[in-house]
């Protein structure tokens, strides 16, 4: 009996401090686009525990000053604090890119191989902190493999003359029209960014015969 009394003691302690129990309902995704499956979501406070399914929605139990904990590997992860009028959130969780952490995401079927190509290959900027960059060669420097960035002039490999020195830059396309200079853009701007070479170059003719950068800007 007194075993009893101390266990209800023990809940209405806890509904005292923490509140009452509360459903939320959320969805994962990544580059703000394809959902994220198999992921753990826990609580701090309510020691609930649940994994995303299919789509990458979820629904815990918790209390209404809790908060949601999220730690997949592959992902950033992401702490989310539950207040009274929260009863649904979309987390679009952030990929750590690495080719170790391409195929853990795609091993642990976080997301299909093809649409982690497709969201890394473009470099949404949903999964990337462009803002972060100081200027437009800076992302580029830092983000595209296979390009190089000398003052204000880029270069990609494979392109007709590579990285020699004197070579032809890469044609760059901004919103869909040619242009010969980016230095205007600033990374916030940037919505997607990717490099085009070989026969994906070939709509550009012989100017495209370097290599391509194509950036496509927000349209706020």
């Amino acid at each position: 009996m007194k075993n009893i009394i101390t266990i209800v003691a023990g809940m209405l302690l806890s509904a005292f401090v923490f509140g009452q129990n509360k459903v939320v309902h959320g969805k994962l995704t990544v580059f703000n686009t394809y959902p994220v499956k198999n992921v753990e979501i826990t609580t701090k406070k309510s020691k609930a525990t649940i994994t995303s399914d299919s789509l990458g929605e979820f629904s815990i139990v918790c209390f209404e000053d809790d908060v949601i904990k999220i730690k997949p590997k592959t992902f950033r992860p992401v702490n989310k604090r539950i207040g009274p009028d929260t009863d649904s959130l979309v987390i679009n969780l952030l990929f750590v890119d690495s080719p170790a952490n391409r195929e853990r995401a795609v091993g642990y079927g976080f997301v299909s191989e093809e649409d982690l190509l497709y969201g890394v290959g473009h470099l949404e900027q949903e999964n990337n902190n462009f803002c972060s960059y100081t200027n437009i060669f800076e992302l580029i420097r830092g983000q595209l493999s296979g390009v190089t960035v000398s003052g204000s002039a880029i270069y990609v490999r494979g392109g007709v003359n590579s990285f020699t020195p004197g070579a032809t830059q890469a044609l760059t396309v901004v919103d869909g029209v040619v242009t010969s200079s980016i230095d205007w853009i600033q990374p916030c701007q940037v919505k997607s960014i990717e490099v085009l070479k070989d026969s994906n170059a070939a709509i550009y003719g012989t100017r495209g015969g370097n290599g391509v950068v194509v950036i496509e800007t927000r349209k706020e």
